[in-house]
């Protein structure tokens, strides 16, 4: 299910979620739908719309969960470890063969209830696909199958050529250069539609930057970020 919170920050909101829901921050995933800051006129608010993990809705957003592990984690054993892990490469290695390209899948970090995997391809670029549609569609899949062996708690995460991290810094950029170019022109500018990950990275790089706030636009999984100049009615 999904619910929706609003309040003066994203961690108050979170917070109240978490308190009314009576769940723990990692038994939910949070998407951030609109933000405004504080100004003369208006105060400042975030809203956000939470997909709790219990639920089909867990299987729709969060393996869009493109986050590479944190700098303190050691990068795994790329071998599986055990019963789960090989089932799981294995369907992603039978999955892009039957696609008719050959792959060799392998154990990329290891986090709690997030399992990174790698794939090493001379067609990575067709894996991959138009802003990442092929590997997250790819990605969707493994989250499905890894559901079905009885572990829906778990992010499963595909990349390869390290395109995930890549895509992230190419967004911090665009949120920026969108933020600029709202501040010259005086309006708003509407990016092109991205998954709830890709959005929510707009949403939080933006978040400090004082005259620029961010709402998301449309229906679906793929929504638009709207960057927006504070001056604008």
């Amino acid at each position: 299910m999904t619910y929706e919170y609003e309040a003066k920050s994203e961690k108050e909101a979170i917070e109240l979620a978490a308190a009314e829901l009576g769940l723990e921050r990692d038994q939910f995933d949070v998407e951030i739908l609109e933000t405004q800051k504080n100004s003369l006129f208006k105060k400042g608010y975030v809203k956000i719309r939470v997909h709790t993990v219990d639920t089909v809705e867990h299987h729709s957003d969060s393996e869009f969960d493109g986050s590479m592990p944190k700098e303190n984690k050691i990068i795994a054993d790329p071998m599986p470890k055990d019963e789960f892990e090989k089932a799981l490469l294995d369907f992603v290695t039978t999955l892009i063969n039957k696609m008719g390209y050959e792959v060799k899948v392998e154990v990329m970090f290891r986090e709690e209830h997030k399992i990174g995997v790698r794939l090493v391809s001379e067609h990575s670029s067709i894996l991959i696909g138009r802003k990442g549609k092929n590997l997250d569609a790819l990605q969707l899949l493994a989250n499905v199958y890894a559901g079905r062996l009885g572990h829906e708690e778990t992010r499963v995460i595909l990349d390869t050529e390290n395109y995930r991290i890549r895509r992230e810094e190419t967004l911090v950029r665009l949120a920026y250069t969108t933020a600029d170019k709202v501040r010259q022109q005086r309006n708003s500018i509407l990016l092109e539609p991205m998954n709830p990950f890709e959005r929510r990275l707009i949403h939080t790089t933006l978040n400090d930057i004082s005259d620029v706030e961010t709402k998301s636009e449309g229906e679906g999984l793929y929504k638009q970020v709207r960057v927006i100049y504070k001056g604008i009615c």
